[in-house]
């Protein structure tokens, strides 16, 4: 029987491993842990990949997190040859946190893509390299005023941090939501919204994704194409660096 994670990240990005107790070993191999540092694949973000420690100081190699029976629940994946802990063991879960970091910067850096595009957010994907964000338009724009703009936001160094509300309270402001297609994470009984600028002054929105928290951390980014996907659907794919230089 599943039991609900408490999921640490969500009160610290920027944890990255942690004591836990095994709660639950899948027919599978998925593993549940009492508590984690390990992000779920959700909203588009990828899910930790990382190692279990044991008290032997032997490694249980992890593929990407994944949510179990419900929300509140994640199940870290072990991969293919590695062996499984035992119900009731004591481990150390460590995130690969080089690569949760460049999520971060990532993940960030498409909130402030939707500042800088103030328009219906239609789908979005969140990569190390690459990443994509689709908007409900049918504007033409110049990617590079859209990079310079980016810049900008990242140059000025706003903090961004978390705010929760409740579930009614998101419920009586739905406008607050930008996209049309990922609903934010409900059923927890509260909501967290990823705030940029002192006093959210730069944006606010619903998110259960992991950011960084100043907006100089996301470094240098760059619109690197504009794709038309439809009549009034446009995508824009963002990566690290300036134009024309490697991730």
């Amino acid at each position: 029987m599943s039991h609900a994670t408490t999921a640490l990240f969500r009160e610290d990005f920027y944890l990255s491993t942690c004591e836990a107790v095994v709660t639950a070993v899948h027919e599978d191999g998925g593993i549940e842990l009492d508590q984690t540092c390990f992000y779920a694949t959700s909203g588009g973000q990828p899910g930790d990949t990382g190692f279990l420690e044991r008290a032997d100081g032997s490694r249980i190699a992890l593929g990407p997190a994944v949510t179990g029976a419900t929300k509140d629940v994640i199940v870290h994946r072990p991969q293919e040859g590695a062996p499984l802990p035992a119900v009731g063991e004591t481990v150390v879960a460590h995130i690969d946190w080089a690569r949760r970091y460049r999520l971060m910067r990532m993940h960030t850096a498409c909130h402030l893509l939707s500042v800088v595009c103030p328009y219906p957010i239609t789908g979005a994907a969140v990569g190390e390299d690459d990443s994509r964000v689709d908007f409900d338009m049918s504007e033409t724009i110049d990617k590079d005023e859209v990079t310079a703009k980016l810049m900008k936001l990242v140059e000025e160094n706003h903090p961004v941090f978390l705010r929760w509300i409740t579930d009614e309270e998101l419920a009586a402001n739905p406008d607050i939501v930008k996209s049309k297609n990922v609903r934010p994470p409900k059923g927890l009984g509260r909501v967290s919204l990823v705030c940029i600028g002192e006093g959210s002054s730069v944006d606010s929105q619903p998110c259960g994704g992991t950011h960084v928290t100043e907006t100089q951390e996301v470094g240098a980014i760059h619109i690197a194409k504009i794709e038309k996907k439809g009549k009034e659907n446009r995508r824009l794919r963002i990566r690290f660096g300036t134009p024309g230089s490697p991730a």
